[in-house]
């Protein structure tokens, strides 16, 4: 694989080694992210989309990036490339769709998710959430357990009396492992002796500050 990542770079100049721990992965301006998915697609076998999403890293800029995880069927290998998008608060990227048709319903969700807006798009609406949702919840400011919001129906609020509830925090609040294989760093209780039904024990108010899973982690 050495010689293909090396004719990739040769290719493509504007391409910059991204920190990876398992395949090779890049950095790629996003004026040239489309015309070197292409290119990878058509020159070098990485000929499936396994995926895309994207990164919010809230208080650098540019604060949002898409990435795109490549596979070659031929050769069973992955690729991993990853660009900024235009903008902060509205976020956009260019559409891969017409590179991939199941980009489609990726980038749907990395919409819905993000409020990245994919440029020439060709259906872009929520896929997960209803039509009218205020927020996007993998934003790093959503909180976890999620907010309040009135139901999409008029309705169905009067039927029910109610509305949509932020989730109940078992257990949390909620930090990722920062050592270890990544299949073992999801988020976990920091105090596991609580849950919804099971009200937490404070015993006294050093109780009340509690030292992070993360933090735990590293000792």
């Amino acid at each position: 694989m050495k010689e293909r990542i090396d004719a990739i770079k040769n290719a493509h100049s504007y391409l910059e080694d991204r920190e990876s721990g398992d395949w090779p992965a890049f950095n790629c301006p996003q004026d040239k992210v489309v015309e070197c998915l292409k290119d990878l697609k058509e020159s070098h076998d990485f000929n499936f989309l396994a995926d895309l999403t994207a990164i919010d890293h809230f208080e650098a800029s540019p604060r949002f990036e898409v990435v795109y995880h490549l596979y070659s069927i031929e050769r069973h290998e992955y690729l991993r490339i990853a660009t900024p998008c235009r903008g902060e608060t509205d976020p956009i990227c260019a559409s891969v769709v017409s590179l991939w048709p199941t980009a489609d319903w990726h980038e749907r969700e990395t919409f819905d998710m993000f409020g990245i807006h994919f440029e020439g798009h060709p259906d872009l609406r929520r896929i997960l959430m209803w039509d009218g949702y205020p927020y996007f919840p993998l934003r790093k400011e959503f909180p976890l357990a999620g907010k309040e919001v009135e139901f999409p129906s008029e309705e169905l609020t009067e039927q029910t009396g109610t509305s949509v509830k932020p989730a109940p925090m078992m257990g949390g609040p909620f930090h990722a492992p920062q050592k270890g294989a990544m299949s073992d760093r999801e988020p976990r209780a920091d105090d596991e002796s609580w849950t919804e039904v099971k009200e937490r024990a404070v015993s006294s108010p050093d109780d009340e500050i509690s030292v992070p899973r993360e933090l735990k982690d590293k000792d």
